[in-house]
């Protein structure tokens, strides 16, 4: 082996492996923290297909390793792989990045692309080829460093393994912090939106920046050659002895102790023994994924959640995608109080606090967390308006004339109005309605229905020309607030604001974000000003009233826009802001974050102090493909379970995996923690088997089974 280059003792390549491994994750959980909000807002699909899509990418992104470690290890090397897995991990990055450019099929430039296929097809491929990138990489790089050092390098290989992790949550943390913030900004070519494509274009640019480090130290690398793969290995074993054992079904063969042991004419004893230490840590496996399937809602179902809720920190204004930074954080925090501090005080209480006692805590907090989840989601319900059913409407009267009107509607109790006062929504069943106004002579109108709609009556300054509008039946998407002006004067006026102009008498809602906006409200002679402060996922109508007078209102200057007239001005809240705040949310990131230290971080452990010495990278594999089973767990039950509210999805989620914490605790109690150093140090010192008696044993068998 060629000895690298070093400084301070360490090899200069892993200072490239570093910064490649940095850039790598912040690529990675950069593009992932706004994925399923691209799905939402930007390709327009419902929450369950974009939670459906976003759980099926990270799924093949924990299958794709397997496939990553077999062709380094059998076929290109660690290098060849890594190189040419980043290439196709780069062109994935751009691919999404040039997706989210809505401008591109915009022909109409009305803010909206025209050709949405180019769009999904784009991103479909882009994912797809990250996936096959970022998973195929994952068991290269880390493996890759450590062959940079030498064998009486092992202080410093340990040091570079725990910097090599800590840029894996310093990438995951800036990234998740950053990319939230730039999909925020505003940027477009026609029209401005939502900067999809800068929060997928930095992701891009650090992915191919890894790319670039990584080629830049070419030169100083230790490249081992590829020297089989274990894996392969493993399966050809596990195949041969069923295969072995179907041949010899008949009873005339004697049974052997354990089913691997019908290897044993081509395979070597220590190897079958080292298959059945792992099958054993690997059956453990199969309650796992449970806990994945949970875990990754994070990004998911509960970034969907923080939508409807008040993202406002003081003067910090937090993204419904930027709560997920709460995990990194924690990790940074959990873990070593848990080393130094929580296990310590365990044992020192006299509790055997075995791993798998750990890991079956940490199932449990992770049920808890979607129990606290849960209960969020039913305050923010609360707080929801209730919109009507597919076989209701719903109706609201405005009386914006100057008299009293009292007001009958067919079915409903006569109620009376002022001048500029609006009704509550009523609920009504028919497909129309008739309304009489107490005015000199009688009014009496009929107006139609559509089901599942709210609907406002506007009655004007002359109620013989009352009309209705059709209102928001759901709540504004994406935190906006939905936002118009209805004109009672009997002449047209501009409302504008930033480009938004609309005439009377009934604007079309318009979407704004949270803060302060400022509209200046114009009929082509006098103009004034509007303030309003708005927060999260309202809808109002401000209501200009007939008996306007320009010259009334407040006589405060305002620069360009003339005066303030405000207080002119009648507001209506349709739908109220959001009102649950986002801290609410931080029990349940505490519960699953603990969870996963408790869980993730000391199965790790179990695994490699359960797993043979040449064996880690098929219990890692293992590992991993917990984690993809767990996201098609979250598949399979979504689309099953179909249920209306939230919050039961939430409890569904945390009863499945209490029974599995259960089922584990259980198949726990009756493991046997064993030292597989000694037991391969027992099959060493005994006499095995050489390759020409084993080739004997196999030609009788064979024979047995001719005369058979």
């Amino acid at each position: 082996m060629v000895k690298a280059p070093g400084c301070f003792g360490y090899p200069i390549s892993i200072f490239f492996i570093v910064v490649n491994e940095f850039c790598e994750r912040f690529s990675y959980y950069g593009m992932r923290a706004v994925l399923v909000l691209y799905f939402r807002y930007f390709l327009s699909w419902d929450v369950d297909f974009s939670t459906s899509i976003y759980h099926t990418f990270v799924a093949l992104c924990y299958l794709s390793p397997i496939l990553g470690a077999i062709i380094a290890d059998s076929w290109l090397g660690k290098f060849k792989t890594i190189i040419y897995l980043s290439i196709i991990y780069s062109i994935g990055q751009v691919m999404v990045a040039v997706s989210a450019i809505g401008d591109i099929t915009d022909a109409d430039r009305d803010g909206k692309p025209d050709n949405m296929t180019f769009h999904v097809t784009m991103s479909m491929i882009g994912l797809v080829l990250i996936a096959l990138g970022t998973g195929g990489i994952k068991p290269c790089v880390s493996a890759f460093g450590g062959d940079q050092f030498e064998d009486h390098q092992t202080k410093q290989r340990s040091t570079f393994f725990s910097v090599f992790y800590l840029c894996i949550n310093g990438g995951s943390l800036l990234s998740t912090l950053i990319t939230p913030i730039l999909r925020g900004q505003e940027c477009g070519i026609y029209t401005k939106q939502m900067c999809y494509p800068l929060a997928f274009g930095v992701p891009a640019v650090l992915m191919v920046v890894s790319l670039v480090v990584f080629i830049a130290g070419s030169g100083m690398y230790v490249k081992a050659e590829p020297k089989g793969n274990i894996m392969m290995d493993v399966c050809y074993c596990i195949g041969f002895a069923i295969r072995n054992r179907f041949r010899h079904r008949k009873p005339s063969y004697p049974k052997r102790e354990h089913w691997l042991d019908w290897a044993n004419e081509k395979y070597d004893k220590l190897l079958i023994a080292q298959i059945k230490i792992v099958l054993k840590v690997l059956f453990l496996y199969i309650p796992l994924p449970m806990f994945w399937a949970l875990f990754d809602q994070k990004a998911s179902r509960w970034t969907f959640q923080a939508t409807t809720m008040d993202g406002t920190f003081g003067t910090l204004v937090l993204q419904p995608d930027q709560m997920q930074t709460v995990n990194p954080i924690l990790i940074l925090t959990l873990v070593p109080v848990m080393d130094k501090i929580v296990y310590p005080l365990i044992k020192k209480c006299g509790f055997n606090f075995t791993p798998l006692k750990k890991m079956t805590v940490g199932l449990f907090l992770a049920a808890m967390a979607f129990v606290a989840a849960a209960l969020v989601q039913i305050q923010i319900d609360k707080t929801l308006p209730d919109f009507p059913s597919s076989s209701e409407s719903q109706l609201k009267v405005v009386n914006m004339a100057s008299d009293r009107l009292q007001v009958n509607i067919q079915s409903q109790e006569s109620f009376v109005l002022g001048s500029m006062q609006a009704s509550d929504y009523m609920t009504l069943t028919t497909s129309d309605f008739t309304v009489s106004l107490s005015t000199s002579p009688l009014i009496s109108l009929t107006f139609p229905l559509v089901k599942k709609q709210r609907h406002t009556l506007i009655i004007p300054a002359n109620p013989r020309t009352s009309y209705l509008t059709l209102d928001l039946s759901a709540k504004p998407e994406k935190g906006e607030n939905a936002v118009r002006f209805v004109n009672g004067m009997s002449g047209g006026v501009n409302v504008s604001y930033y480009g938004f102009n609309r005439q009377s008498p009934v604007s079309n809602y318009t979407m704004l974000r949270r803060g302060e906006r400022t509209f200046n409200i114009s009929n082509g002679v006098e103009s004034c000003t509007f303030s309003k402060k708005f927060g999260f996922g309202a809808a109002y109508t401000f209501l200009i009233p007939s008996t306007f007078n320009w010259t009334d209102n407040v006589r405060i200057q305002v620069q360009y826009y003339g005066f303030m007239c405000g207080a002119s001005i009648t507001e209506l809240e349709e739908i109220k802001p959001n009102s649950v705040h986002m801290a609410l949310q931080i029990p349940q990131y505490f519960l699953i974050t603990a969870g996963e230290v408790v869980f993730s971080v000391t199965g790790l452990e179990f695994s490699y102090s359960q797993a043979p010495s040449n064996m880690k990278a098929v219990v890692q594999a293992g590992w991993l493909l917990t984690v993809a089973v767990g996201n098609i767990i979250v598949l399979i039950v979504s689309e099953i379970a179909k249920l209306p509210d939230q919050w039961a999805e939430f409890l569904l989620f945390a009863s499945l995996l209490v029974a599995v914490s259960v089922i584990f605790s259980i198949m726990s109690y009756f493991y046997t923690y064993i030292d597989p150093a000694e037991i391969e140090a027992q099959f060493k010192k005994t006499d095995e088997m050489e390759p020409e008696d084993k080739e004997k044993k196999e030609i009788e068998l064979q024979r047995k089974n001719t005369k058979m």
